[in-house]
């Protein structure tokens, strides 16, 4: 049924539980396990910052792509404890498309995403849901 699985990981503890469902599901299986993981942009203040020193930009970058393999690998030991090998991808760009783009180019059987409950993020996070929904060629999976 599914053979190719996916999980969008941020840094929230939903994404973590998605995560742990999600190598659950390709054990069970016997998937192929992906995990995918847009970028947070810079913050706007950057702007500020680089104007007082202009190098200080490629350092900012370079500190947050550090953090996001750090965080990928963290991801990646936990799936192999439970003996999956995880592959993962860092994305740029916006959430949603990056997202779709992703399923379409890897041909993703189930997206698992986490699902934020009681936060002040809930409509942001439900357009995010409804967004993809729209697009996604494959199954969902929201776990709480």
């Amino acid at each position: 049924m599914f053979t190719k699985i996916a999980v969008a990981l941020d840094e929230s503890p939903e994404a973590e539980r998605a995560l742990v469902v999600a190598i659950q599901l390709s054990k069970s299986l016997g998937a192929h396990l992906q995990a995918v993981t847009v970028m947070a942009d810079l913050p706007p203040y950057t702007a500020f910052a680089a104007a007082a020193d202009p190098s200080i930009l490629g350092t900012l970058s370079g500190d947050r792509f550090a953090f996001y393999e750090r965080f990928q690998a963290d991801a990646r030991s936990l799936a192999l404890r439970e003996g999956i090998e995880l592959s993962t991808d860092l994305l740029d760009g916006e959430k949603v498309d990056a997202i779709i783009a992703f399923v379409h180019q890897h041909q993703i059987d189930l997206l698992v995403i986490g699902l934020h409950h009681r936060s002040l993020r809930v409509s942001r996070l439900w357009s995010t849901v409804y967004a993809l929904a729209q697009d996604i060629p494959c199954s969902m999976l929201g776990v709480h």
